[in-house]
């Protein structure tokens, strides 16, 4: 009962206008900041903080969380439409939903997508409100080994991932990796491969390398096609809404992910990003025999993903919520928005602050149904875009992709580092190379060394701290099993035959 009495309370304040407008606003800002690549959450954050000076503290994180899981669903948008992910998290939908518009799907994919968030942010939303406490304590088991141990079970997890070679596969992680490590070291200060480059002092930023690879690359790979041969959807869009078939199918999907979602959110570091691509993992080792293989358009690659960033996007809110411990850089500026009002974040909110906290989690229920109503009449909308010429489209994304970059830090530095990006992205086109697990390397490698580094200061230099904790040795025993099993002969074959190159 006590839960009920406090989800009264929480939509009694939800549903005042004031809060009803500020979510609105939230959840519109956060679709375009998610279509817009270059411009995401952390950014739009950090630049509206100095404005919640003048709102009290309820409809001021209200809307701040409606611009963070408002940018989940509209970066799936791009993502599926022009193969450029507009956040980080939406990487993976790319891959199946790029090519679903391909096949003249867009608005089964994109409908499939919303759906998808939709349902696996209300599921989110419950589980903050039912599970916050117990789900904080499996947080609390995490320590530097078993972070370390679960980037290694990532890292593996993305071979798998990856179509084609599993040779290529490793080669990109490995590139993804060595590329992560341009940057300040965190203990000593000392920049590393920087070549006395002052932007590269702080690491290459990860806009511009996704931005780079998959949507100047892609560019450039159709510039090189005759013009009939180009990537062009200028008809056989084969309707708006999902058949009955992709429902059956994408359905359970959505279920999974939803599940995988909600448990990663809740862990420091792992969130939306994380759990896509755990998702696709997983859908593509349940998936026996798709209708349509992986790579290829199979629904399951968009639904599972979206369903996983959207929930990991809301369980995210836990650690930060109850133990005032942001799990990601989205949480630490919402933190910082309570310190400005001058609220202490941590488990005395619930019960100081119980309008703040059940209002807040209401207001989530009421943000994801009105992202929803507003996403798909605009599925319409964003079909059109698919019929304008290729003549006239590729200059407007070179341009906007061009514009994104710029906007990060205000220099053409990292402009500069796109056109380099595609390039290598053209490069990875022509050598049949899947791109995905070099993101996956390059994201995950910094914090991979950090808790590396910090579980050997911790244990004085004793490499057997990573089989000494049960977790972190559970981890890192289903990394080395999913390594054994890639590499037996008869699941080798199975993955050539699954993944055959054109």
């Amino acid at each position: 009962m006590d839960l009920l009495s406090n989800l009264s309370l929480g939509f009694h304040t939800a549903l005042t206008f004031q809060n009803l407008l500020y979510a609105f606003g939230g959840a519109v800002l956060g679709t375009l900041i998610g279509v817009l690549p270059g411009l995401g959450p952390v950014a739009t954050i950090a630049m509206l903080l100095p404005s919640i000076y003048a709102l009290d503290a309820t409809p001021a994180l209200i809307m701040l969380a409606g611009i963070y899981y408002g940018a989940q669903y509209g970066g799936s948008t791009t993502a599926i439409l022009i193969n450029v992910p507009g956040e980080s998290s939406s990487v993976v939908t790319a891959i199946d939903g790029y090519q679903m518009a391909r096949q003249g799907r867009a608005g089964a994919a994109l409908a499939v997508a919303g759906l998808g968030s939709f349902f696996a942010g209300c599921v989110g939303t419950i589980i903050i409100a039912a599970f916050a406490p117990p789900l904080t304590e499996l947080a609390f088991k995490f320590g530097p080994a078993e972070y370390f141990s679960l980037m290694v079970l990532g890292l593996v997890g993305a071979v798998v991932l990856a179509s084609g070679s599993l040779v290529k596969a490793i080669a990109m992680i490995l590139l993804g990796l060595l590329l992560g490590q341009i940057n300040t070291d965190v203990i000593s200060g000392t920049p590393r491969f920087s070549f006395g480059i002052p932007e590269l002092s702080d690491g290459l930023g990860f806009v511009v390398v996704a931005m780079g690879i998959f949507g100047f690359g892609e560019i450039i790979a159709n510039l090189g096609l005759p013009a009939e041969h180009r990537e062009v959807f200028t008809h056989d869009v084969k309707g708006l809404w999902p058949s009955k078939q992709d429902f059956k199918e994408a359905w359970p999907s959505v279920v999974r992910g939803t599940a995988l979602g909600s448990v990663l959110g809740v862990l420091p570091g792992g969130g939306a990003l994380l759990a896509s691509f755990a998702a696709y993992t997983l859908e593509k080792k349940i998936v026996k025999n798709p209708r349509v293989p992986f790579g290829k358009g199979a629904i399951q690659g968009v639904a599972g993903p979206e369903a996983a960033n959207n929930a990991g996007a809301q369980t995210s809110f836990i650690p930060m919520l109850t133990l005032g411990i942001p799990p990601n850089a989205v949480m630490a500026l919402m933190v910082g928005a309570m310190t400005i009002k001058g609220i202490q974040p941590g488990p005395q909110v619930m019960v100081s602050n119980p309008e703040l906290f059940w209002g807040l989690i209401a207001s989530m229920w009421v943000g994801n149904l009105m992202l929803v109503v507003l996403n798909l009449p605009l599925i319409g909308i964003w079909i059109k875009l698919l019929t304008v010429p290729y003549r006239f489209l590729f200059p407007a994304i070179v341009t906007f992709c061009c514009i994104g970059a710029y906007t990060l830090n205000n220099n053409n530095f990292d402009v500069f580092v796109t056109a380099v990006f595609a390039l290598l992205g053209y490069v990875f086109y022509k050598l049949n190379c899947e791109p995905a697990p070099l993101l996956l390397g390059f994201i995950l490698g910094p914090i991979m060394e950090e808790n590396l580094r910090r579980a050997l200061l911790l244990s004085r230099g004793d490499w057997g701290t990573f089989m000494s904790r049960p977790l972190s040795t559970g981890l890192l025993i289903a990394a080395l099993l999913m390594v054994v099993m890639v590499m037996l002969p008869s699941i080798k074959n199975k993955r050539e035959e699954a993944f055959q190159e054109e």
